[in-house]
């Protein structure tokens, strides 16, 4: 797993995060995460990757024989000159 390092939270953030955490009884990084996680992949939003997939079944969508081809073009590489 990555780490991070968040630097200059302020000190009323940092308060509030560490008596949330004592009060669920976790530490504060593990209810960092759990924030952290929580606000990048809300429960009532779908999956990455499957949105599509999911609205079309919401949407009654036959998306049956439908491709999606990729685009296997090269990339060219920036130039800085």
């Amino acid at each position: 797993m990555a780490q991070i390092t968040v630097r200059q939270i302020p000190d009323e953030v940092h308060r509030a995060l560490k008596a949330k955490a004592k009060q669920e009884g976790v530490s504060a990084e593990a209810k960092a995460r759990q924030i952290l996680t929580e606000g990048l992949f809300p429960a009532d939003q779908p999956p990455v990757g499957k949105g599509l997939r999911a609205l079309a079944r919401e949407l009654e969508v036959d998306m049956e024989g439908i491709e999606f081809p990729r685009d296997r073009s090269g990339i060219d590489g920036a130039n800085f000159e």
